[in-house]
């Protein structure tokens, strides 16, 4: 994360990475829940070096794809602080929240794929059998070429304008999905778009 640092309780922090106290039980661990729910961005920065590669390993395990998890990871980061408030230090402990957080966004994930996937064999099967109506085929080639030049983008871009392009978001809507700054959003969606028209540009002459 590159949350600001600054003093506070959570300095010094635990050992990076570790998955020690998950019970709840030290003093380390309340530190950082008490500090989050505080709005401290030090202690939003701990948990992350204290749970990030716990919660990138739930990710990675379900979804199957390392780099995907990292996306997960940051969307889980982003969620909690954002959502800290909601967060009850006595009602349990901050990694059970985290991965209760880790749960909801790898689904997310799996639909988006899932949805993705489907999108490509619906068109390539209506390109094969059904796409013989005036008109269609080249609506169909279209989202299949938009489809394989969005595959080319780094993936923050590709997700941003996947989830314009297939799932119909305002840039409003993605910056609430994937907890990306309303401004990153926008853009992630000009310089991706400005790649595809480059790429896109000696094809359409």
């Amino acid at each position: 994360m590159n949350a600001h640092r600054s003093t506070g309780p959570c300095e010094p922090d635990p050992a990076p990475h570790s998955t020690a106290g998950t019970d709840g039980g030290d003093d380390a661990e309340r530190a950082i829940a008490l500090g989050l729910v505080r709005g401290e961005e030090a202690c939003l920065d701990a948990a992350y070096r204290r749970w990030g590669r716990l919660v990138h390993h739930l990710a990675a395990r379900t979804l199957g794809d390392p780099r995907e998890a990292e996306d997960v990871t940051q969307q889980v980061f982003a969620a909690a602080w954002r959502g800290r408030a909601t967060f009850r230090p006595e009602r349990g402990s901050l990694p059970a929240w985290l991965t209760g957080i880790t749960r909801r966004k790898t689904a997310d994930a799996l639909t988006a794929r899932t949805r993705r996937t489907a999108l490509t064999a619906s068109l390539g099967a209506a390109l094969a059998h059904g796409g013989r109506a005036d008109g269609e085929p080249e609506a169909i080639l279209d989202r299949l070429v938009v489809a394989e030049e969005l595959a080319r983008l780094p993936r923050v871009q590709r997700d941003v304008l996947e989830l314009a392009y297939f799932a119909d978001l305002t840039q409003t809507q993605i910056a609430d999905r994937t907890g990306i700054p309303l401004g990153t959003v926008k853009s992630h969606a000009r310089r991706g778009l400005r790649r595809m028209r480059h790429h896109l540009a000696p094809a359409a002459g």
